[in-house]
Order: C-alpha cells, then sequence, then structure tokens
C-alpha cells in the first residue's frame, strides 16, 4: 500500500474531465467517479478501469487473499472492485444493459474533506507523472457554478426526454392502494421512467450533474456497453469493519416547501417507519443478535431539488458473513421495494409499466482497506443504444404508496424527484448560447 499527498487542485468534475480526456489520448478505459459523501471522503475517483459485465454474484467480490477491511477510523481506500447491480426483478429478455457490471483497481484518487487530493494504492508505484496535470492542473473553483452560464465542462452532450405515462403511473398507484385495502402490502414503491434520446459524452453529463447538484452519493461507470450516472442521495448499506449501516430515504417534499412538513406528514413518516422496520428485518438476518439499532430516525435532509426524511440502522455483522451474503439479506433496497418485501416485489411487477433496469439497483465499491459502500441507484440515468447504435437512456422514478397516498401527490412526487436532473439540459443549452455570443436573454 502506498500513500502520496499531492495538494490542492481542481474541482471533481474538472479533475474527472481531465481524467477522462487522458484516457482518450492513451486509448485506456475511462476513468470511474464516486461524488459526495463515499469512505469517509468527498470523491474518490478511478483514473481508468476496465469495467465488464459479470454475474451478479460477483459484481462486488473481493480477492480470496485481499487483507481483511479496516474500521471507520481508516481513511485509506487504495483500490478495490468498483460496479453496480441492476433491480433483480422482471429483468428483459434483452436488458439496455448488463445485469451487473464490475472493475478492479489498484489506485484511486481520493479527495479529503479538507480540499485535498491524495494517490494511493494497493502497490507500490509511485505517483505517475502523467496524472499530475489532471489533478493538479485542472482549473479549480471555490463553488459550484450558481447559474446557467457556468458550465464547468467543455464535452458536449444532449438529452431528449419523453415524460412517462401520467395515466400509467396512476394506474399503478391506485392498484397498490386497492392491494394495501386488501391486506396483501403495507406500503410499495411504485415507479415510472422518463426515457430518452442522446448523444456526446455520458461523462460530461454526470459532471455536470455532481457540479451542479452536488448528491451525496453519485457515481458513475462507463464500459463498452454504455454507461451509469447516478446522482443519487441515498446509502443503501455500508460495512466498514463488522458494522453494517443503512440509510433508507422515505418522505418527499421540493425545496420550495417548507421542510417542517414533512415531521408534520403522517403519510410521509409512516412511510418511513414502515421501511426502517423492514430494514431492520434485512440487516437481522446477517447480524449478530440483538445488535441491530436504530441510530437516528425521521431527519430531514436537503437533497437535489427536494428535501428527505432520513433515517439511519446498523447492526454488528456475524462472524463469516460477506458483502455477498449481505446481497443476499438485503438487496435490493428495502426503500424501493415494500412491506412484506416479497409480496410486494412480485405486484410491482404487475403494477409498473417497464422494468426497472439499473434504477433502483446499487452502484458501489468494495476495498479490501477501507470496506463496502453501495448506493441505492435512484436519480440515476442509464446511458445505452439501440439495434441501430442510436443513443437510448431512461431514468426512473417513483415513490413510497401508503393508504394515506393520493395519487396525483404521488405523480407530482416523480417530477420533483426528476426535476434537478432534467434542468440539468435547460442549464447546458444556456451555457452554449451564451459561449456562442447570445446575450442570455432570448
Amino acid at each position: 500500500m502506498r500513500m502520496e499527498r499531492l495538494g490542492r487542485g481542481g474541482t471533481v468534475d474538472r479533475v474527472l474531465g481531465a481524467l477522462a480526456e487522458r484516457a482518450r489520448i492513451l486509448a485506456i478505459p475511462a476513468p470511474a467517479a464516486l461524488s459526495g459523501e463515499w469512505f469517509g471522503a468527498a470523491a474518490v475517483l478511478v483514473p481508468s478501469v476496465s469495467v465488464e459485465s459479470v454475474p451478479p454474484a460477483e459484481v462486488f467480490s473481493l480477492p480470496a487473499d485481499a487483507p481483511e477491511p479496516g474500521g471507520d477510523d481508516r481513511p485509506l481506500i487504495g483500490g478495490g472492485r468498483i460496479g453496480y447491480l441492476a433491480y433483480p426483478d422482471r429483468i428483459p429478455d434483452r436488458p439496455a444493459l448488463p445485469l451487473a457490471a464490475s472493475g478492479w483497481t489498484d489506485t484511486v484518487l481520493r479527495l479529503d474533506a479538507d480540499g485535498c487530493w491524495w494517490y494511493e494504492t494497493l502497490g507500490t508505484a509511485p505517483f505517475p507523472d502523467d496524472l499530475a496535470a489532471a489533478v493538479l492542473d485542472s482549473p479549480s473553483t471555490a463553488a459550484p457554478p450558481t447559474n446557467a452560464t457556468e458550465s464547468t465542462n467543455a464535452t458536449d452532450w444532449h438529452i431528449d426526454w419523453t415524460p412517462p405515462s401520467r395515466d400509467e403511473h396512476r394506474r399503478g398507484v391506485e392498484r397498490c392502494l386497492d392491494a394495501i385495502r386488501a391486506g396483501e402490502v403495507y406500503q410499495a414503491c411504485v415507479c415510472t421512467r422518463f426515457t430518452g434520446r442522446w448523444d456526446g459524452d455520458p461523462l460530461a453529463f454526470f459532471a455536470d450533474g455532481i457540479s451542479r447538484t452536488a448528491p451525496a452519493r453519485a457515481a458513475y461507470l462507463q464500459g463498452s456497453w454504455g454507461a451509469v450516472a447516478s446522482l443519487s442521495p441515498e446509502l443503501f448499506v455500508s460495512l466498514h469493519g463488522d458494522t453494517l449501516r443503512s440509510s433508507p430515504i422515505k418522505g418527499t417534499l421540493p425545496l420550495s416547501a417548507d421542510p417542517a412538513g414533512l415531521r408534520a406528514s403522517v403519510k410521509d413518516v409512516a412511510e418511513n417507519v414502515m421501511i426502517v422496520d423492514l430494514v431492520r428485518n434485512d440487516l437481522g438476518r446477517v447480524a449478530e443478535t440483538g445488535s441491530v439499532r436504530v441510530e437516528d430516525l425521521l431527519t430531514v435532509r436537503p437533497a437535489p431539488g427536494v428535501w428527505h426524511l432520513v433515517s439511519t440502522v446498523a447492526a454488528e455483522r456475524r462472524p463469516g458473513v460477506t458483502v455477498a451474503d449481505v446481497l443476499d439479506a438485503a438487496f435490493p433496497p428495502a426503500s424501493v421495494t415494500g412491506c412484506p418485501k416479497l409480496r410486494a416485489r412480485t405486484l410491482l411487477t404487475r403494477w409498473e409499466g417497464s422494468a426497472r433496469g439499473v434504477y433502483c439497483g446499487t452502484v458501489g465499491m468494495s476495498s479490501p482497506i477501507a470496506g463496502t459502500e453501495l448506493n441505492v441507484a435512484i436519480r440515476t440515468v442509464e446511458f445505452g443504444h439501440d439495434d441501430s447504435g442510436n443513443g437510448v437512456c431512461a431514468l426512473g422514478v417513483g415513490g413510497g404508496i401508503t393508504i394515506d397516498s393520493d395519487p396525483d401527490a404521488e405523480w407530482q412526487e416523480c417530477l420533483d424527484k426528476a426535476a434537478s436532473i432534467l434542468a440539468l439540459g435547460d442549464a447546458r443549452a444556456a451555457a452554449q448560447h451564451t459561449s456562442s455570443g447570445g446575450d442570455g436573454n432570448s
């Protein structure tokens, strides 16, 4: 293991863009990224990694001879396996992206909470000279851009979005309410999806997204199969030492609303508490008896475009429990399924108009040094290609349905959750207009 302090350099989006340009010049695989609140860092960037389709059971596996993960007080990451795992239900015959993809890296660039970049490797090689320009010479900004003219990424991208069917979503919500009244489920997360056509560079889309919205659990992966750009605010599960944690999100209001309304909402509070109980059950399947505990309940936190209710459940894993065992016990995440979980998953395949794909799965990293952290793949755009080679993409959105749910309010919640991502295109277009000589007033 080797670590070198690099000092202050570019912002995450600019360093990521510089790494992408380096990869293009050297004809090596693209970089990958974790940005927000990962492993005690502000960002973890992988300069280059080959991310390929793998069996779902192997997506976050570590070598048999890997050292034991450290605890929460160890900031080192070094390297590991970075990847994603798609939502496992209603898989089409030809999914747009692989069901699971991951790649191994011996090297990461870590941005600490104080704004200092670090080079870390599981090996002993010193910091390569050709990475220095990407990290230290990338322009830095003191804060994220505050208006559409402050574009931070020169590489172009464009998405034409098609909204989902409001009537189809309403039918799903009403069928869910019928099932709740019949006692089949207590709650379920009914989802829909925007679809789109894209061109340009998905990594530039992700860089714009983290620059403008600063999500807590953002992640980016790219391969010959396409790309996944996750602007998620939610932690699915972390494993540091023997401690497991999960921070489910349930309860949403737009940022323009009074956040106190979340704690005052019978529907939102009930939604969150039911999912907390489900997370306790999921972690309890792999935890030491008596170790499952709720560390934080019903905290109101901001996320891109919305307020959320967030709780945190922790537990101590039983001896011998692996990341694969945790996934067997808890995946797919509780907050995107329902109670009881298995029945909700079965019914959701009948109520939703399309397969979820990577949306509602998980993206993250397992490190033999730092442990494992995985997000819930919400606010996540999947970039692929159709049979003719045209760029196609999807953005899933949804919300938890309880007996108190109103179908019109649930539709608006879907729009609120998508708004910050859809707005990225408007910001990009405005920036291009300004850079081409427009006055910004047309």
